[in-house]
């Protein structure tokens, strides 16, 4: 029983205090990649110590499954778990964590589908509007997302994931941004086809949407929304530099008035303008290595948690 305790208190204080450090973490602006595998590893761990919290409950509520899960563990290991004194907790706790199980299930079921529809939505509607280019053409041969051209004086440029990726910018864009830029551009696009930053934004939407009284599920919502597109960027400015990249984006967003008042789901844009004319170094080597390691520790410790009354046994 002390195990599911742990685990339970160890899920509240990762759900609670980590997000609110995390969320103001000055570093994560400077490394997004390593941004987004914290705030992976932390719902990880979250998710660990529901999903291990529910095996051990459901054990101490049907001797069944207890007997199952114990099967074969050498003497004193099941003893050690004190599963079958605490009958009554372990109904209770089974069944709030199942039907937390079943909600995210469903919920990432209904994520899922939502934005396959969407994304086959738009993939034929893009069909309708620009025929594809000439497979002839040897430069486009080479890459693994096709470029569509769509007719509109609009300067804009987006990318559609999925089996058959596309980027797609407008005329409008053609005839605004110098080749360079319009290659950081299509360099940040890629990015985010090939990093497949479209599943763990569906992941995190599903959870945020299926719990939206759990804060670190809106949070990690709002924070892979954010990263996501600083790690684009830094893929576009490694390549084609920050100037560039930083030019090309302004020249996007200028029709837009982002750069005056504007809504809070484009007020990101010259933040991120800002932050590629800063240029501020990365980390250095040793931080980014604490940072992944005590990122891998969290859901580390919901196993050693789990485990920690048959280790003590054994040892």
């Amino acid at each position: 029983m002390t195990a599911l305790l742990g685990l339970l208190l160890l899920g509240l204080l990762l759900s609670t205090v980590a997000p609110r450090l995390l969320a103001r973490a000055r570093w994560a602006e400077r490394e997004p990649v390593l941004a987004l595998l914290v705030w992976q590893c932390l719902v990880v761990a979250v998710l660990l110590c529901c999903a291990l919290g529910l095996v051990l409950a459901a054990s101490a509520a049907l001797p069944a499954l207890r007997a199952v899960l114990f099967t074969g563990a050498p003497h004193g290991v099941e003893a050690a778990y004190a599963l079958q004194e605490a009958e009554g907790w372990g109904r209770l706790c089974a069944a709030i964590l199942a039907a937390g199980g079943v909600q995210t299930v469903l919920a990432l079921t209904r994520e899922v589908r939502s934005a396959k529809a969407l994304r086959n939505r738009r993939h034929a509607q893009l069909a309708s509007r620009a025929p594809e280019l000439p497979e002839s053409i040897e430069a486009l041969r080479r890459r693994r997302e096709r470029l569509v051209v769509l007719e509109n004086v609009r300067p804009e440029a987006w990318s559609l994931p999925g089996h058959h990726s596309r980027l797609v910018v407008t005329t409008g864009a053609l005839q605004q941004l110098t080749d360079r830029e319009l290659a950081a551009v299509l360099s940040h696009e890629r990015g985010h086809v090939r990093a497949r930053h479209h599943w763990l934004s569906q992941c995190s939407q599903a959870l945020a949407s299926g719990f939206p009284g759990v804060g670190v599920f809106s949070a990690f919502r709002d924070q892979v929304g954010e990263l996501v597109e600083l790690a684009a960027d830094d893929r576009a400015a490694r390549r084609h530099g920050r100037h560039t990249t930083a030019v090309a984006l302004a020249e996007l967003n200028l029709d837009r008035g982002v750069f005056g008042s504007c809504p809070p789901g484009l007020a990101q844009s010259p933040k991120r303008v800002d932050r590629l004319l800063a240029g501020r170094p990365r980390l250095p080597v040793t931080h980014r290595l604490r940072l992944t390691l005590a990122a891998l520790a969290a859901p580390a410790a919901a196993v050693l948690l789990a485990a920690a009354p048959g280790l003590s046994t054994l040892i």
